[in-house]
């Protein structure tokens, strides 16, 4: 038999408009207060008997958790959106200078001028596809919906992780999804030519790039230590492109690292940048007449340069360079799950998104395959 209601248990019903509702097949609902004390409800529930185990369930463990613990809840629900936010992102300790910048960005020009006030135990679904709908209504571009809303994503699953949000603010919630352009990707003959005129510094760059597939700050950070294998590259560490400071990988936490294979022209090219410019106390190849490290400024000259003696007049920027590595992967039969994790995308989605038209022929090649083995 079910537990009789007491005081601050909550209660059952019916939503039909049946005249006899006990006896019709419509399920019951229950209404109770969470432990931050804030109003919910749930629905579904068959016979009366099982509205009152749940009510029973919930109340017990209300009543299991410590005092302590429920007033925390219900101090970090009633915090404002705004206050939350500036609490949160020093415990980030894992986010690069350069993700630190950008999330700063987004809640200043995105997320602030519309949930700043807002408290966290208020946020829902309706809530979250209401700030989706003031961006489109503003046309802000995809890249910066999408960023902005995985921002927000993190921040409100902290807040219920830790207890201030009760049900999930992004239950039935569809993300703004960006689908990137096709990529510009530079031909053989165009690395080749770069690499003829460009510095020592610049091919080491280009070939780290286009070979292993580095961001622009890994590639800075270019180091003989890195090369742990004659065929395999560990990339540990990037220079921030803006401080020219020594950061963690992006999407990853201070010691975090990922390899990546390394072909044999990209090996006898750090060799070779090694040998000509040799290396510094920390390890590192790259380095300029003013400063220990490489900048996005530096990258810029010398490709700009190196464009314009190479009689190159495609629009392609340095970052180009990665998606040669991608497709010359792809191209090749590698795996995109392999290749994602070779480029540090956090989410295998970004990868297919951006090269899936460069796997060719996928679903009659795999036919082929399909057939060999009937």
């Amino acid at each position: 038999m079910a537990t009789k209601l007491i005081r601050g248990m909550g209660s059952f019903f019916k939503t039909c408009s049946c005249k006899r509702q006990g006896g019709c097949a419509h399920p019951y609902a229950i209404r109770f207060r969470d432990g931050t004390g804030r109003q919910c409800e749930e629905s579904g529930y068959p016979t009366q008997d099982d509205a009152l185990d749940r009510l029973t369930q919930i109340y017990q463990e209300k009543r299991s958790t410590p005092v302590q613990q429920s007033e925390l809840k219900r101090t970090l629900g009633a915090q404002r959106f705004g206050e939350y936010a500036s609490t949160w992102l020093p415990r980030q300790r894992h986010f690069a200078p350069g993700t630190i910048r950008t999330v700063k960005q987004l809640l200043d020009s995105q997320i602030l001028p519309a949930l700043e006030s807002r408290r966290i135990n208020s946020f829902s679904p309706t809530v979250v596809d209401d700030f989706i709908m003031s961006m489109e209504e503003r046309e802000v571009g995809l890249a910066t919906q999408q960023n902005a809303f995985d921002t927000l994503k993190k921040i409100l699953r902290d807040a219920h992780r830790r207890g201030g949000i009760t049900g999930d603010p992004f239950e039935g919630v569809v993300p703004p999804e960006y689908v990137p352009n096709r990529v510009t990707i530079p031909t053989l003959d165009e690395i080749h030519a770069l690499k003829e005129v460009g510095s020592t510094g610049l091919v080491v760059v280009i070939d780290l790039m286009s070979g292993c597939g580095h961001r622009n700050g890994e590639s800075y950070a270019a180091s003989l230590e890195g090369m742990v294998a004659d065929d395999v590259y560990r990339i540990t560490e990037q220079i921030d492109g803006r401080t020219r400071q020594r950061s963690p990988l992006k999407h990853r936490k201070t010691g975090e690292f990922r390899e990546v294979p390394m072909p044999a022209t990209t090996r006898e090219s750090l060799l070779r940048g090694a040998r000509d410019l040799g290396v510094d106390e920390n390890g590192f190849i790259l380095r300029t007449q003013r400063s220990p490290h490489w900048s996005h400024s530096t990258l810029d000259y010398q490709w700009n340069v190196a464009k314009k003696r190479a009689g190159i007049t495609r629009k392609l920027n340095p970052y180009s360079l990665r998606h040669f590595f991608a497709s010359n992967c792809l191209s090749r039969g590698i795996p995109i799950t392999d290749v994602a994790e070779w480029m540090g995308h956090s989410n295998i989605n970004m990868t297919y998104r951006i090269y899936r038209h460069l796997m060719p022929a996928s679903i009659g090649r795999a036919a082929k395959i399909l057939e060999a083995g009937l």
